[in-house]
């Protein structure tokens, strides 16, 4: 498998295992370092021919080689060839947030609140360093093992771009349906605001178990993320705080000039009463084992699976 992906990371140190994932650039495959037996997840990306896919397999080398935060995925090194780019990447064994998010049905508030000030503080780190995910979800979240105190680390900077405050909004429509902001749709300029709108959606499938923008087709799901059309239906959010439901409504603006950064987000008494709880406690426990299940989750993972945006999906919603 991999006859010479195997050889040249044999030179550099390392044993090749098995593929732990595939997409239709790149695969990642299991790597073990031979002088002490650390394991890590070797990112291995065919390079496009196209000058500007280039440019954004470049720019994914540089933002993880340039990032450093407890809760996102470090690179540890990278390798190229003529055609190929590795990336070794931090191994997280406990998969998905999505997943976790399906094993439990939804999270508690207490555990949701303690993921997300994890997540924005991640999300402001990168923010600082002039960095936008641009593609946010739970898919691109992994845990750092199947224990209830795993932590929670973003990954998958493929769509991810340098940006500079005083330059021009960002436009190449990218993202995930269902977490698309409604500024990006709209294709006039977008800027690092649309990862807030992501994390919204992400916080508010870990409140109640299920998104809140879903339709029967594409066209439909544009249009109510355009209009920022969703409710706190009964009963699955009558547990939830009204704090909790004023913090989605926050990220959720549809209007990006009114919609918070995360630094007015840290500062918000949802999140900022778990902040100084964790200090005080030194520790946070993100996820507890409920032995819940929630089969509709599986389903929504099909429905809401990671393809992305092309410009002519995104063109067909303009206007609409």
């Amino acid at each position: 498998m991999g006859g010479a992906d195997d050889d040249l990371m044999k030179a550099k140190g390392w044993t090749l295992g098995k593929e732990l994932g595939s997409g239709h650039f790149a695969k990642v495959r299991l790597a073990t370092r031979d002088s002490d037996g650390m394991q890590a997840a070797l990112k291995i990306i065919k390079k496009p021919k196209e000058l500007k896919k280039q440019v954004t397999v470049e720019n994914e080398k540089k933002i993880l080689l340039s990032v450093d935060h407890p809760h996102i995925v470090k690179c540890y090194d990278s390798v190229e060839t003529d055609d190929k780019m590795y990336l070794m990447l931090e191994l997280c064994p406990g998969g998905e947030l999505f997943d976790r998010i399906v094993d439990m049905g939804h999270f508690t508030e207490a555990q949701a609140a303690e993921v997300t000030f994890k997540l924005i503080s991640a999300l402001k780190y990168m923010h600082d360093q002039g960095v936008a995910h641009r593609d946010l979800k739970p898919e691109n979240m992994l845990m750092t093992s199947k224990d209830a105190d795993a932590e929670v680390k973003i990954t998958d900077f493929g769509l991810s771009k340098f940006f500079d405050e005083n330059s021009s909004l960002m436009k190449t429509p990218c993202g995930t349906p269902g977490y698309i902001a409604p500024e990006v749709l709209h294709m006039k300029g977008y800027n690092k605001l649309c990862d807030i709108w992501s994390l919204g959606v992400i916080v508010y499938i870990l409140l109640c178990g299920f998104p809140p923008f879903y339709a029967d087709n594409d066209a439909q799901l544009f249009e109510k993320i355009k209009k920022g059309r969703y409710e706190f239906l009964k009963p699955y959010w009558d547990p939830v705080s009204e704090t909790a439901k004023d913090f989605i409504r926050a990220m959720l603006i549809v209007d990006p000039a009114k919609r918070p950064d995360c630094d007015a987000l840290l500062q918000h008494p949802w999140i900022k009463a778990k902040a100084e709880a964790a200090a005080a406690a030194g520790k946070l426990n993100t996820v507890s084992e409920l032995g819940a299940s929630n089969k509709k989750m599986v389903q929504l993972k099909k429905l809401f699976q990671s393809a992305h945006f092309s410009t002519e999906l995104l063109e067909s919603a303009r206007g609409k």
